[in-house]
């Protein structure tokens, strides 16, 4: 139950955030539409377009709402530059992990900005649909998102006049979902955002200039791949597991989610080192891993992931950087439910990019509170093929025996074979 005071301290941190972001406004009117934006993001609105957003606010007509998003001068890149400060400081910690993955805005017509039918996850089908890279950052205090990127199919980037029809900038080329990740994967890094972990599915993860990027921001990662993923020592990541002893397989849970521990059969091997980026002189400083996940009703559904970690970290860490990867879908389901991120009705680039903004802010807002409600005594929340390899048993983990350091060529080459 949120009590009268709960609701006033509440409402002070609103103005004191409207505050810290409201010198990004030059003007009193548009400070005063973009509170009323917000404050109906949070606010239990039905459907938060603009016109009820209005009518939430005491506004007579949507003009104003409309006019923030369209026609006014503001940068949302600079509200998300804010916003992340606000995250790192409301829940930054220094094993914050960074977690990419895209979802998508079921759209009809053809006029909105990126729009075709295209395979969206979120539907699990074709749709037609807009889709959005985005970055989540997630600590034990709690999860946000922090930035976003619109993505823009070739077809859009190669039609000009459908470009600035929509105004999406002439220097917008087409790029795709892999380069959108990478970029804020560097805006990230670069930002107050304590990170030390990247986390993201199969289609990121199987990239292997994404991973590189890592590697040289010395960066820890677990990114999930495809089963045919090339990895040091073995053609495929699903031959090498094929390789494993029972012994290698142990149940063990990667975190908490809506029912309970998500408890798995996982195996975790170390894998010979790269030259190139795993030494510091003649000294190893980083360690390479590959991991599956088994399920234990369906042992034939098995994913796979690569690991670049800090020598002292154990598997079961790497287990528990694997299962924080869900929380960017919490995020995506909270923003979306609570805070009307896919509820826009804009078409315009510019739109797209300031209602996402705003809907990440208020997200993130909602984040910050609950996890300073935690804080204050409220009930904890949880946070959410053939290979001359070999398995052998060192320590209190599992390695892969096989040539010593490999070189970033001998890689490139394996995997033209």
């Amino acid at each position: 139950m949120i009590t009268e005071h709960v609701a006033e301290q509440w409402d002070l941190e609103l103005n004191d955030l409207f505050v810290t972001i409201g010198h990004r406004f030059s003007r009193v009117e548009l400070r005063r539409r973009m509170r009323d934006y917000v404050r109906g993001l949070l606010a239990p609105v039905a459907r938060k377009n603009s016109w009820q957003l209005a009518e939430q606010a005491g506004h007579a007509t949507p003009d104003g709402l409309q006019h923030l998003l369209a026609g006014a001068k503001w940068e949302p890149d600079e509200i998300r530059d804010e916003l992340q400060e606000y995250v790192a400081h409301k829940l930054g910690a220094d094993d914050g992990v960074l977690i990419i993955d895209d979802t998508g805005f079921i759209k009809k017509g053809t006029t909105s900005a990126g729009v075709q039918r295209q395979y969206s996850g979120t539907a699990g089908r074709t749709e037609n649909c807009q889709i959005g890279v985005f970055a989540a950052y997630a600590t034990a205090r709690g999860r946000a998102l922090v930035d976003r990127e619109l993505y823009i199919p070739k077809s859009w980037a190669e039609d000009r006049e459908r470009c600035r029809a929509a105004k999406v900038p002439d220097d917008r080329d087409f790029a795709t979902k892999g380069e959108l990740a990478r970029r804020m994967v560097l805006r990230a890094l670069g930002s107050p955002l304590p990170i030390t972990w990247v986390t993201a599915d199969s289609a990121y993860g199987q990239e292997s200039r994404f991973r590189r990027l890592l590697e040289q921001s010395g960066v820890g990662y677990v990114l999930a791949v495809p089963k045919s993923q090339f990895t040091v020592g073995c053609p495929r990541i699903e031959g090498l597991f094929a390789q494993a002893p029972d012994e290698a397989w142990e149940k063990t849970s990667c975190g908490n989610g809506a029912k309970g521990p998500r408890v798995y059969h996982w195996a975790a091997v170390r894998l010979p080192a790269v030259a190139e980026f795993d030494y510091q002189g003649e000294v190893p400083h980083r360690m390479r891993w590959a991991l599956a996940r088994r399920s234990i009703r369906k042992p034939d559904e098995i994913a796979y992931y690569l690991a670049y970690a800090p020598l002292e970290t154990t598997a079961q860490e790497l287990v528990r950087i694997a299962g924080t990867r869900w929380a960017i879908e919490e995020c995506f389901q909270a923003a979306k439910n609570e805070c009307g991120l896919d509820q826009y009705e804009v078409r315009r680039y510019p739109g797209w990019y300031r209602h996402i903004t705003l809907a990440m802010l208020a997200h993130a807002f909602l984040a910050a509170t609950a996890h300073q409600a935690r804080e204050k005594g409220a009930e904890r929340v949880r946070q959410p093929g053939p290979s001359s390899s070999q398995w052998r048993r060192s320590g209190d983990s599992w390695q892969l025996v096989g040539p010593g350091p490999r070189t970033c060529t001998d890689i490139e080459a394996a995997t033209t074979r």
